[in-house]
């Protein structure tokens, strides 16, 4: 299986770790994964704001560079959403049949979730973090992707792991793309609930799929000076017993602020 990794904007700008992260990962099950290069935006950006003609080259471009390969894999549910569902919009919109023809025919696109439980059928994965952690399922992923419990599976799977429930998980984290910018109040509002719920759990470490949310969750704890430190799936799962992933948590003296943070948690941190 030709396999292709759509890193998405966010992660090659901000968190290139998790791209490193999902081929180590692949390649320890196996894979063979390629970086096409010539990868850029899928439109999700344009298109939730209104400009649905100006994804069409984006959308073009994304099904000449992955034309030939058997299944795409992004570490992002809501890139993977926008593909899966947004793309045929896009190209119906342009009225263009050749881009339609291309976007029907184009290769499969998974959350790396979906690919490992769906594709490759493993939960275990051979990972090793022994630390305390909370999952948030991110808006994307279970909404429009129904990747359900398949990212909690892996997580159950991995050795030495602590995985405590996060409180009132189904909840918006507040991140919401552009939603951010035009109702920052509103957003942090959000983003300080879901902030309650990570220090009520007393993980050392939150894991989402998506790491916008990530760090929209992560500014607020950070501000707080919690010392809980975000992870993308991606990286707790390609951790092994002598990886840089382990070097989280209690051993950070910020840690021990964790059950003073929470009693201002529910405050906006401005």
């Amino acid at each position: 299986m030709r396999t292709a990794l759509f890193i998405t904007c966010f992660n090659d700008t901000m968190r290139p770790a998790t791209g490193r992260a999902v081929v180590t990962l692949l390649e320890r099950l196996g894979c063979t994964v390629d970086f096409p290069l010539g990868q850029t935006c899928c439109g999700q950006m344009h298109f939730n704001t209104g400009y649905q003609r100006d994804c069409v080259p984006l959308v073009r471009r994304f099904g000449e560079v992955f034309a030939d390969y058997d299944a795409v894999v992004a570490p992002s549910g809501s890139c993977a959403a926008m593909i899966r569902h947004h793309h045929k919009r896009v190209a119906e919109v342009a009225g263009d049949r050749e881009l339609q023809q291309a976007v029907r025919t184009a290769p499969p696109v998974y959350e790396l979730s979906e690919f490992l439980v769906d594709v490759l059928e493993v939960t275990d994965v051979g990972a090793y973090f022994p630390h305390r952690v909370t999952y948030h399922p991110t808006c994307h992923s279970s909404r429009m992707l129904g990747v359900g419990d398949r990212p909690l599976a892996l997580l159950r799977a991995v050795r030495g792991i602590d995985l405590v429930e996060l409180p009132d998980a189904a909840q918006c984290c507040g991140f919401g793309g552009t939603f951010a910018l035009k109702n920052s109040d509103t957003s942090v509002a959000m983003g300080a609930d879901k902030v309650r719920g990570v220090l009520e759990s007393r993980a050392e470490v939150l894991c989402a799929g998506d790491n916008s949310c990530l760090m929209h969750v992560g500014g607020l704890l950070s501000r707080l000076r919690t010392g809980v430190r975000t992870m993308h799936l991606a990286e707790i799962l390609a951790a092994g017993e002598h990886s840089a992933a382990q070097r989280v948590g209690a051993g950070d003296p910020q840690y021990a602020r964790v059950t003073d943070a929470a009693a201002t948690a529910g405050r906006s941190p401005r």
